[in-house]
């Protein structure tokens, strides 16, 4: 974010706390540092036409000693020991572009590499028992991926507060990928929202009567949506005790109490409710696959299988990583989804396939991503003051780093996200699907 107010002069030194800090990161770096540093003796150093990070304190250091990498980097940023003087779009992208020109790598700290640090570290005053953990990081206890942590996981993220997401998002509710149809002025992300969910129901061949399973409904966009305009009955199924409680209120609100049940579940629950099995027209699963976990997925698709009938269609829209990207991070993982598993959609496409469904159709929309992040992250800035009112400063400048890394990842190719559609098809086969895609797309072929 852009700083406001004017500037002192910096205090140029030649013995100051940039001078003592630059070369030892540039040689852990294996190359010319691709920022400007201002430190908090007013001391620089660093390219002068390089984005300028401006180090608050010796916390920040301190910070970085204790968690070297990203993540010391993320809370130091968070509780605002470091900050950019510049947008901090712009400021990591330009970071990022350097890093790949020069062919600079974060550092994998060696025992020396350690205590050089130290040793720099102590000579500026830096040194000092662990600074504490932004009050924002889940910590989250149990075996990975048991009920009781998934639960405390899901609540982490999705029950930040309804009045939270009711201030970020637009009045859908829906957060996950829109699908944007249009570049004109007046064209939204509201607007984006809505294609994206009729274009769901449309590949899913919803009719009235129809019956719906929504797995991690969410604040409940498609659920309202295929309700209210196809006449479908719904069952929304979510983790989260806020988004169910939201669900349930716009339910009664619209009047679809004999279309809509709503669920405050686990999914694994699902498969424990005999009256489920084979029992829905299609099933739809909007980016909550990331959470099910690595070893879990496979029952997962399992489950969508068979709460299908035969000739049944699921929509999965799950985001993905690139082949050689991580996907998420120590950052994402520790402050925004915890216990979060991201795969290349081809394996995603071959544990559909592994549990009996067909897949007929895959589309990627990592570019709508980029526009819809955007728009997110754009209405954060614009209602910062109600957001730091809200949820304090130090939240408020989480999701600032994680709404314009996540924007950058998907720019990049490191993310994706795709809408994968499967049949269930019956035992001769016959699918039922059409024979083109053109009635998805409101056109005649």
């Amino acid at each position: 974010m852009t700083t406001t107010g004017t500037r002192p002069p910096a205090r140029r030194t030649s013995t100051g706390a940039a001078q003592r800090l630059v070369p030892l990161a540039e040689r852990l770096l294996g190359g010319a540092l691709p920022v400007r540093v201002r430190m908090w003796d007013g001391s620089e150093a660093g390219p002068e036409d390089a984005p300028t990070v401006r180090v608050r304190s010796r916390r920040a250091l301190r910070r970085l000693l204790w968690e070297p990498g990203e993540l010391g980097l993320a809370e130091a940023y968070i509780t605002g020991d470091i900050d950019l003087d510049d947008d901090l779009g712009d400021g990591l992208r330009a970071i990022r572009r350097a890093m790949s020109e020069r062919g600079l790598t974060p550092p994998a700290l060696s025992l020396p590499d350690r205590l050089a640090a130290a040793g720099t570290a102590l000579r500026l005053g830096a040194v000092g028992p662990r600074p504490p953990v932004p009050a924002a990081r889940a910590g989250l206890r149990g075996a990975l991926h048991s009920k009781a942590r998934d639960r405390a996981a899901i609540s982490h993220h999705y029950d930040l507060s309804n009045a939270f997401y009711a201030l970020l998002l637009d009045e859908t509710m829906a957060y996950s990928c829109g699908y944007w149809t249009s570049d004109a002025p007046d064209y939204g992300p509201a607007d984006a929202q809505r294609d994206k969910l009729e274009l769901i129901c449309r590949k899913l061949g919803l009719r009235p009567g129809a019956r719906l399973l929504d797995i991690g409904c969410g604040w409940g966009s498609l659920t309202l949506h295929a309700a209210q305009r196809h006449g479908v009955r719904v069952t929304a199924v979510t983790l989260a005790a806020e988004q169910a409680a939201y669900v349930r209120e716009q339910v009664a609100t619209r009047g679809l109490e004999e279309l809509v049940e709503v669920l405050n579940i686990d999914y694994r629950d699902i498969a424990e409710r005999p009256e489920t099995r084979g029992a829905y027209d299609a099933v739809s699963t909007i980016e909550m696959g990331e959470h099910v976990g690595d070893a879990e997925y496979p029952a997962f698709t399992r489950i969508l299988h068979d709460s299908l009938r035969p000739r049944g269609r699921v929509l999965v829209q799950q985001m993905s990583r690139g082949a050689n990207a991580p996907g998420g991070g120590a950052f994402i993982e520790s402050y925004i989804a915890p216990d979060m598993h991201m795969r290349p959609v081809g394996e995603t496409v071959g544990l559909l396939e592994g549990a009996g469904l067909e897949v007929r159709d895959v589309e990627a929309l990592r570019e709508h991503y980029v526009l819809t992040v955007d728009a997110w992250r754009r209405t954060l800035e614009e209602r910062w003051t109600e957001f730091t009112a809200l949820v304090g400063e130090e939240t408020a400048r989480v999701w600032r780093l994680y709404l314009v890394g996540g924007a950058l990842a998907f720019e990049e190719r490191r993310m994706g996200v795709d809408q994968i559609l499967c049949v269930r098809p019956d035992r001769e086969g016959t699918a039922a699907m059409p024979a083109t895609r053109g009635g998805w797309y409101g056109v005649d072929r």
